[in-house]
């Protein structure tokens, strides 16, 4: 990137996230926890803070206030660079009593905001992807081709191209043709399965953006995709960056080169989690040249009594008490009893899978206690009766479904037992147990914290 620019970023993080829920039933898409101490909005955040990009405004909408309290508890910048923040706008309705009713309304609502910071460059980005990207890169393509907007692209398989916007490319990678999320369209060149689509991720000119917002809202007009990238195309230069040409450092041999997912959907959420656990991931969370930042965690580290363990993440303040977990994804606080069997499971924060419980093929939310002797996606149309299912059988269960049970008295138990049985986390001071103790990794502040990965 041309250091003398001087770039603003937004980050469009007010998705309803309707396919996800009812994960998405008490927060937004971007604040859908993820891996073991993430959030979906880390991914985009983490990329441009580390392509050099500081000055960045996250639009929220929907449900945010667990997205607002991440960014204030984890994406503080220092008040001693001015330029250097990572600041939370929810609708202004500085033009009218209305919310935010497209991408480019979201940024128009905002428009104060690039006019007193006067950048050179705005790079507007999506907040529902997992993904490494250098940014810089993609800039100084944007200024190489003199190009007014650049927009980031992948191929997707032609039965997904209602999802996406879909380009048309010249041999010089100018785009020709851009329909938002059309029924059915043509291959790209070269292919006969997959379309050219948009990742919704734009580098533009700012004076450019300028006038095309305050046009757009004298046109009607709402969104990028829909709206101002077609009709630019007739009087302004839009080229297409090539996602699969981004380089990032520290990438090992055995990942996906060019990893993208739109995590949008159950399914996908599901799916993407397990392309991060074993020892040659499709995506390696822990590249230290390129860290995905996390929440400060100040949770002691987890703690493995006895129990057989593949391929699985144990988040920080986690107890495993004779268990067994296969391909299982445990987020912070999370209590394993004894003969309680995970497989292809995610769990998240403080929550309690009880004696002799199994549960496979399925999400548990934050805050449940299930029940000993409980059974999760075995019985899959007993669980339609119960929760949400996917078609492809994954079972969602709800934030706090399972409410937690008086904890009884247990002789000669003491603090750790009634720990246990309560789904707390061991407290701070008390010493470390059973054969094995997880320590945080090496270069913890770069990494998901203290989680540890133990593969048989």
């Amino acid at each position: 990137m041309s250091r003398g620019k001087n770039v603003l970023a937004f980050v469009m993080a007010g998705g309803e996230g309707s396919r996800l829920n009812p994960l998405t039933a008490e927060r937004c898409k971007p604040a859908v926890p993820f891996n073991g101490k993430h959030r979906i909005v880390d991914f985009v955040l983490s990329n441009l803070v580390n392509s050099e990009i500081y000055s960045i405004y996250l639009l929220v909408q929907y449900k945010s206030q667990s997205l607002i309290e991440h960014i204030r508890s984890s994406w503080t910048m220092t008040r001693f660079i001015p330029q250097h923040f990572v600041t939370v706008v929810p609708p202004q309705m500085r033009h009218g009593p209305e919310w935010f009713q497209g991408t480019a309304d979201s940024v128009y609502q905002n428009i104060h905001l690039i006019e007193s910071f006067k950048p050179d460059l705005v790079v507007v980005f999506g907040a529902d992807h997992i993904y490494r990207m250098d940014v810089r890169q993609m800039i100084e393509f944007h200024e190489k081709t003199n190009a007014a907007v650049s927009v980031a692209t992948l191929p997707v398989p032609l039965s997904q191209c209602d999802q996406f916007g879909i380009v048309d490319i010249d041999d010089s990678h100018r785009i020709t043709g851009f329909v938002e999320k059309p029924k059915t369209t043509q291959p790209m060149p070269g292919s006969s399965t997959h379309a050219l689509a948009s990742m919704g991720n734009y580098v533009f000119n700012a004076d450019v953006l300028l006038e095309e917002l305050k046009r757009s809202r004298e046109m009607g007009e709402s969104d990028f995709g829909k709206h101002i990238l077609p009709r630019m195309l007739s009087t302004h230069k839009l080229v297409a960056y090539d996602f699969a040409t981004n380089e990032i450092p520290g990438t090992a041999d055995y990942e996906e080169h060019g990893y993208w997912r739109d995590v949008g959907t159950i399914d996908a959420y599901f799916e993407a989690h397990f392309d991060t656990l074993g020892a040659t991931p499709k995506f390696r969370m822990t590249n230290p040249d390129w860290p995905i930042y996390a929440s400060t965690d100040p949770s002691e580290s987890a703690q493995i009594e006895d129990g057989i363990i593949h391929r699985s993440v144990v988040g920080s303040g986690s107890i495993v008490n004779g268990a067994r977990l296969d391909h299982a994804m445990l987020r912070r606080a999370v209590n394993v009893q004894p003969r309680a069997e995970l497989e292809h499971c995610i769990v998240m924060e403080r929550s309690v899978i009880g004696a002799g419980a199994r549960v496979r093929r399925a999400i548990i939310d934050q805050d449940n206690h299930i029940p000993a002797g409980e059974t999760i996606g075995h019985d899959i149309e007993r669980d339609r009766e119960r929760f949400h299912v996917t078609a492809s059988g994954i079972v969602v269960v709800p934030a706090g479904y399972f409410k937690a049970r008086a904890v009884p008295a247990v002789a000669g138990s003491g603090e750790l037992q009634q720990a246990l049985l309560a789904g707390r986390p061991a407290p701070m001071c008390m010493p470390s147990i059973g054969k094995a103790l997880a320590a945080p990794a090496a270069n913890a502040d770069q990494r998901p914290g203290a989680t540890v990965r133990l593969a048989a």
